[in-house]
């Protein structure tokens, strides 16, 4: 990879994103929204004695889930309209390399996810007095690389869609079992062993380790730092994947 063109490529990236309103509301604003409807579901509930409320619980995991849910479908959009408009292609006749691109739509929604996260958390922390063992600045560090995860999982997929529609097809395929077997609902001790089997392989379960670690210690643990390899490993290896599929043009 080239540093002067990934950094020219992850600029471009982020230009498109601020100009685009909706998707700017999209990451920071809908967040928040979320974040006060779960507040006031579970703002009643007492916590159980030596244990986080069901907010400081189901708040903590939906940090780290926002960037990866938005990320993926906003990556994979903008990858199809790339591709279909003609824009990769010109793209791909200059000096960036697949790599460049790639890696720099991950830094560019690595760093909007990061902002993404730092507004939840701000509103979290601050003004639903979330409370977490360790600190804020680990739950961001993970959210931001659950959007590099996301954006590396969008790209790939983008690859096997021809219009915007099927795109969004496959945030059920990808998204939804990465969020029912993560162990938010149901420990993933307590699944089925095949489920357990499933989960074992699929990165966010991982994420969401790391989340609870945070939120159950004052100190970074070895289980958390090995949860954050996981999905590090995770992501440069669907972005690996996505350069191996990535198309000029939409057939």
């Amino acid at each position: 990879m080239n540093p002067r063109i990934l950094a020219v490529t992850t600029g471009r990236i982020l230009r498109q994103l601020r100009h685009d309103r909706r998707t700017v509301a999209l990451l920071l604003v809908v967040p928040a929204l979320l974040l006060t409807l779960v507040y006031y579901m579970y703002a009643d509930q007492p916590a159980p004695p030596g244990q986080p409320s069901a907010f400081d619980r189901i708040a903590l995991i939906m940090l780290g889930f926002f960037p990866f849910i938005v990320m993926f479908l906003v990556t994979s959009i903008a990858m199809l309209r790339e591709r279909t408009t003609g824009t990769l292609e010109r793209l791909l006749t200059t000096p960036l390399a697949k790599a460049d691109l790639l890696f720099g739509y991950g830094i560019a929604f690595g760093l909007a996810g990061a902002v993404q996260a730092t507004v939840a958390s701000a509103v979290a922390y601050w003004l639903f007095d979330l409370d977490t063992a360790g600190g804020s600045g680990l739950v961001i560090m993970i959210a931001a690389l659950n959007a590099v995860l996301a954006v590396a999982l969008g790209l790939f997929c983008s690859a096997f869609a021809r219009t915007e529609f099927q795109a969004v097809q496959f945030m059920p395929v990808v998204v939804a079992p990465q969020l029912l077997l993560c162990g938010l609902f149901v420990p993933r001790g307590e699944m089925a062993g095949w489920l357990q089997a499933v989960s074992d392989v699929l990165p966010l379960s991982y994420a969401v380790e790391a989340l609870q670690e945070v939120g159950a210690n004052a100190e970074p643990t070895g289980t958390m730092w090995r949860d954050v390899a996981v999905v590090g490993g995770a992501a440069v290896l669907a972005l690996v994947l996505a350069a191996a599929t990535l198309r000029r043009r939409s057939g």
